[in-house]
């Protein structure tokens, strides 16, 4: 699924706004708990760069981390984000 997303706007926020399956978000953004984890495709890594510690830290309650499990909520849309791909797990932690 694709959507159009304004600069600005967390992943979570966009993901909630267009009905994207599986993404929670019990905490609304607040960076605690893990209920909008998503999976960055290889290709968008480093775009979309590390955790911050407070993230990682929350990423332990995630089912299924990865090394590239990020918090949607924690990902700001930039222009150099223009085409993001990301997955959401089966679940939520």
């Amino acid at each position: 699924m694709s959507v159009a997303a304004d600069s600005g706007f967390s992943l979570m926020e966009v993901a909630k706004r267009n009905g994207i399956p599986g993404i929670v978000a019990e905490c609304g953004g607040a960076c605690a708990c893990a209920t909008c984890h998503v999976h960055i495709d290889p290709a968008w890594l480093e775009a979309v760069g590390d955790p911050t510690p407070g993230e990682a830290d929350m990423l332990d309650f995630a089912h299924d981390r990865r090394p590239d499990s990020r918090l949607s909520c924690q990902i700001r849309i930039t222009p150099s984000l223009d085409g993001l791909i990301v997955h959401v797990p089966e679940r939520q932690g």
